[in-house]
C-alpha cells in the first residue's frame, strides 16, 4: 500500500465512518443551547419544515436540513452546519427500519417534537404498523413540547403511552393535539370550521377556547393538515395570531426536486428555484457538475435573502464556490447580490464571467436567447424573485406530454443491486435504446458520477453521443457496424466483436489506422442463439487473436436466455457452465486475464452465484424488477403523464373516436387526453383494454387510440377539467400492468416513448 504524506492534513483510521460521523454530529449538537424542532412522520415532513422556515424567518437565524436530508447521512450533515449565529433549528428525521432512530435522536435532540402523520409510505423495514409508530416516535424523548394530530389514532394513542411514561404529573411536557371537527378528545387547537373559497382555504379553530381562522392558499387536504401542524409550532413559539394570519395566506408550495430540462440552442436547464442559501447552492452545484461532464456552466443567482453572516462574506462564499466548481459564467439578480459583487466587474476574476441585473424583470427585458448556446444553465432563486420566468424563456417548447425521469431513484436502483454485489464484482449500465427511453446522455451522466464501470449502448451512434456529452466512461457497442469503426475508434468505444468475419474486418481497420492493443469484448454463444462465437471455436478463435497485435480483450460475455424464469433455471445454469468452461479455455490460451459475465438483471436476485467479474444492469435500473421477486426497494424512475384538452358530455348510444368503435351505453362525460400512438401509447389498449390514472382514479380508454389523443370516461370521477394531469404510468399506475394490459413487456413500452415527447429530469 503507498503511503500518502500531507503535512497539512491529518488522518483519522476508523472502522466505521458512520459511526464516527454520527457521534462527532452529536457532540457538535451539545454545544448549542436553541430551540431544536424535530420532524418525524411518513409524510410531509419536508413541506412542514420548509413552510415553517418560510413562516419564522423574520423572527429567528434558521438553521434547517437540505431538502430531505433525514436519513442517518443526511441528519449528521444537517446538524454540522449549526453555529453561533443561529436562534432555531429545524432538523427532520426519516428512519427505514428499528433501531435508526435512536441515533438520530442522539443528534437531534429537539425540544419542539412534530409528528407530521404516520402511514404506509416507507413501511418495508417494519413488521407492523404499530412498530413503526413506536420507533418513529422515539424522535419525542425529552422534547419539552410536541405537536401531531389527534385523529391519528394509533399514533395518539402510541403517544399517550410515553406521556404517562415519562411524565406522570402531566406538567413537564406541553403536547399540542388538534382535530377535525366537533370532538371532546381533541384538546389544544381543536378545527371547527373548514371552508373553501376559490383557491383558498379557510380554516377556523379554537385555541385556548378563543376562535381563531387563519387563510391559506391550498385547498387538498395534506396542505391543510401540514399547515395546521405549522400553526400549532407558531403557536408554541408565541408567534402573535397576527403574524401566523399574515404569513400563512402567502404560503409558497414546496418543490423539492432539481429539475433538468432541455433548453434553447442545445443548452440543458437545471431549474432549482427551491430556495437560496449557501447549503443548497452546494448541492445543486453537484448536480451542476454531474450534468455538465466537463461542458460550459452558466448559474443564475438571486439575492440569498436570510443568512447569519454579513453579506460581504456571503457573497464572496458564493463566488468562491462557482470558481471551484467552474462556473464559467454568473448572472446576479437582486440589489444585494449586484451591491455586494459590483467590484468584481472592475477587477474581472479570470475564468468567471459576472453579469449583475437589479430584477428579474430588469434581466428579462434585455434577454437574448442567442446569448446562451450549448452550455449547462442553473437557475436558482428565492421564490420571490419568481425565477420561474426565466426558466420559461430558456426551456425548450414542447407538447404537453412529458416523461419525467427521477434521476435520484436511478442511484437508489443502482445502490439497490450493489448491496447484493461481492466487493470485487464490477457493474455494466446498460443505457441501450436512449436508456430504455428515458434519455441516453441523461442518465448516463448519473450512472458516471456514481462510479459504475462500464456502460454498454447498442449502436456505434448511441456511444457518440455519450462522448459529445461529455461521458469519458468505457463503453462497449454491442451491435458494431463495418461502417462506423471509424466513429467507434474516433470516440474511443469498445465494440463486441462476435464472429470470424467481424473479427477480420476491424483488424484490418485497426491495421490501416496504425492501432495496437485496441480494446475489443468477445461475446460467446451459450444458447441465446442470436449472436456470438461457438464454443467449439474458442481454439480457431484464440489463434486468431494470437495471430495479431491489434486486440487486447476487455471483456469475454454471454447472454442469459431466461434467467427470470424459475420454470428455465437448469437451462440458466447449463448456459453458465458452458460459457464459464469456454472463456477459461480462451483465458489460457491467450495467457491474460479479462473480464468475464453473463448475470443480467434478474440473475443478479435470482443466481446470485454467477456474479463472476461483473454483471450488467438494464431495466433494473429503472426501476422494474424483472426477477419478479420484490427482493429489492427499487424506486419509479420514469411517469409518463399528459394533460386533459377537453371535457365533453355525451348522450347514451353517442360514438367515440374512428371507426365509431366506442359507443356509450349511458350518459357520460369524456375527456381528451393530448397522448396518442405517435408518442408510445399503443393503439392496442384503445377500447377498454386499457386506463389512465386520473384525480386517484383509474378511467378506462374509450375508442380506437389516435395518433396524437386518446378518450377516456370520467363520468364517476369528479373535478376533472381541461388542464388535469394525467398519469399514463408511474407510482400510481405502474408500467408493468400497463405492459400486462397490451399483451407485451415493460422494455417495449419504454422504449417506444417517441422523441416528440419532453423528458424532464429530475433528483429529490
Amino acid at each position: 500500500m503507498k503511503t500518502l504524506y500531507t503535512p497539512e492534513a491529518n488522518f483519522l483510521f476508523l472502522e466505521d465512518t458512520l459511526d464516527a460521523l454520527q457521534q462527532l454530529a452529536a457532540y457538535h449538537r451539545q454545544q448549542f443551547n436553541i430551540p431544536v424542532i424535530g420532524i418525524t412522520g411518513s409524510n410531509g415532513k419536508t413541506i412542514v419544515k420548509e413552510w415553517l422556515y418560510q413562516l419564522l424567518q423574520e423572527d429567528f437565524h434558521i438553521v434547517r436540513s437540505p431538502k430531505s436530508y433525514n436519513s442517518q447521512i443526511g441528519v449528521p450533515l444537517s446538524v454540522w452546519q449549526m453555529n453561533e449565529q443561529h436562534t432555531l433549528a429545524i432538523f427532520e428525521a426519516g428512519i427505514s427500519q428499528p433501531g435508526e432512530m435512536d441515533d438520530l435522536w442522539e443528534m437531534i435532540q429537539p425540544t419542539i417534537g412534530v409528528v407530521t402523520n404516520i402511514g404506509e409510505a416507507h413501511s418495508e423495514g417494519f413488521k407492523s404498523i404499530q412498530q413503526k409508530i413506536t420507533e418513529k416516535i422515539k424522535l419525542l424523548k425529552g422534547a419539552g413540547q410536541v405537536v401531531f394530530c389527534r385523529d391519528h389514532t394509533a399514533l395518539a394513542q402510541a403517544i399517550d403511552d410515553i406521556q404517562e411514561a415519562e411524565t406522570p404529573d402531566k406538567q413537564k411536557k406541553t403536547f399540542i393535539r388538534f382535530g377535525w371537527g366537533h370532538k371532546e378528545n381533541a384538546g389544544g387547537l381543536q378545527i371547527t370550521k373548514i371552508k373553501r373559497v376559490a383557491a383558498t382555504v379557510h380554516i377556523t379553530a379554537l385555541i385556548n377556547r378563543e376562535s381563531r381562522t387563519v387563510i391559506i392558499p391550498f385547498t387538498d387536504d395534506a396542505s391543510i393538515e401540514n399547515a395546521v401542524t405549522c400553526w400549532c409550532v407558531l403557536h408554541l413559539l408565541k408567534i402573535s395570531h397576527e403574524k401566523i394570519e399574515s404569513r400563512m395566506i402567502n404560503l409558497q408550495p414546496v418543490n423539492m426536486r432539481l429539475e433538468l430540462k432541455k433548453g434553447i440552442n442545445h443548452c440543458t436547464i437545471i431549474n432549482d428555484s427551491y430556495s437560496a442559501d449557501l447549503s443548497s447552492l452546494d448541492m445543486a452545484l453537484n448536480f451542476l457538475d454531474q450534468q455538465s461532464a466537463g461542458g460550459k456552466k452558466t448559474a443564475v443567482l438571486s439575492d440569498f435573502l436570510q443568512s447569519s453572516i454579513s453579506d460581504e462574506m456571503l457573497y464572496e462564499r458564493v463566488v468562491e464556490n462557482l470558481k471551484k466548481h467552474r462556473v464559467s459564467r454568473l448572472i446576479g439578480i437582486g440589489e444585494k447580490i449586484s451591491d455586494n459583487l459590483r467590484h468584481w466587474l472592475l477587477k474581472p476574476e479570470p475564468g468567471l464571467l459576472i453579469e449583475l441585473f437589479p430584477s428579474t424583470g430588469a434581466f428579462i427585458r434585455q434577454f437574448l436567447s442567442s446569448q446562451f448556446k450549448e452550455e449547462t444553465i442553473l437557475i436558482k432563486g428565492a421564490r420571490a424573485f419568481a425565477f420561474e420566468q426565466i426558466a420559461q424563456l430558456l426551456e425548450q417548447k414542447v407538447h404537453q406530454t412529458v416523461l419525467e425521469i427521477n434521476l435520484g431513484a436511478i442511484a437508489h436502483n443502482l445502490k439497490e443491486y450493489q448491496k447484493l454485489l461481492k466487493p470485487s464484482t464490477k457493474v455494466m449500465a446498460m443505457v441501450k435504446a436512449f436508456a430504455y427511453g428515458s434519455g441516453g446522455a441523461e442518465i448516463a451522466g448519473i450512472l458516471q458520477y456514481h462510479k459504475v464501470d462500464y456502460l454498454g449502448v447498442a449502436y456505434a451512434d448511441e456511444g457518440v453521443e455519450l462522448r459529445r456529452a461529455g461521458i469519458t466512461l468505457p463503453i462497449m457497442v454491442m451491435n458494431p457496424e463495418v461502417n462506423a469503426f471509424e466513429s467507434i475508434v474516433e470516440n474511443k468505444l469498445e465494440p463486441e466483436i462476435y464472429s470470424f468475419e467481424m473479427l477480420e474486418a476491424f483488424d484490418k481497420f485497426i491495421q490501416q489506422e496504425g492501432l495496437q492493443q485496441y480494446p475489443i469484448h468477445i461475446e460467446i454463444e451459450t444458447g441465446m442463439n442470436r449472436l456470438g462465437f461457438v464454443t467449439e471455436d474458442m481454439d480457431k478463435l484464440s489463434v486468431a487473436l494470437q495471430l495479431t497485435s491489434s486486440f487486447k480483450i476487455q471483456t469475454v460475455f454471454s447472454h442469459l436466455a431466461a434467467s427470470e424464469e424459475a420454470s428455465q433455471d437448469e437451462f440458466t445454469l447449463h448456459q453458465f457452465k458452458i460459457f464459464d468452461k469456454a472463456a477459461k479455455e480462451l483465458q489460457e490460451k491467450l495467457g491474460y486475464t479479462f473480464i468475464r459475465h453473463i448475470s443480467n438483471t434478474a440473475a443478479v436476485i435470482r443466481h446470485p452465484q454467477l456474479q463472476m467479474d461483473m454483471i450488467r444492469l438494464g431495466i433494473g435500473l429503472y426501476g422494474v424488477d424483472s426477477s419478479g421477486t420484490g427482493t429489492l426497494n427499487l424506486q419509479t424512475v420514469a411517469t409518463l403523464k399528459s394533460t386533459i384538452a377537453q371535457v365533453k358530455h355525451l348522450k347514451k348510444g353517442d360514438s367515440i373516436s374512428y371507426n365509431r368503435k366506442g359507443v356509450v351505453n349511458k350518459d357520460a362525460v369524456i375527456a381528451t387526453i393530448r397522448i396518442g400512438y405517435a408518442d408510445g401509447y399503443p393503439r392496442r389498449l384503445g377500447n377498454g383494454a386499457g386506463s389512465v390514472w386520473i384525480e386517484g382514479k383509474l378511467a378506462p380508454v374509450m375508442g380506437n387510440v389516435c395518433m396524437d389523443m386518446l378518450m377516456i370516461d370520467v363520468t364517476d370521477i369528479p373535478g376533472v377539467q381541461e388542464g388535469t394531469d394525467v398519469i399514463i404510468f408511474g407510482d400510481q399506475l405502474p408500467v408493468q400492468e400497463l405492459a400486462h394490459w397490451a399483451g407485451t413487456i415493460p422494455y417495449e413500452i419504454m422504449t417506444g416513448i417517441s422523441q416528440r415527447v419532453k423528458r424532464v429530469y429530475f433528483e429529490e
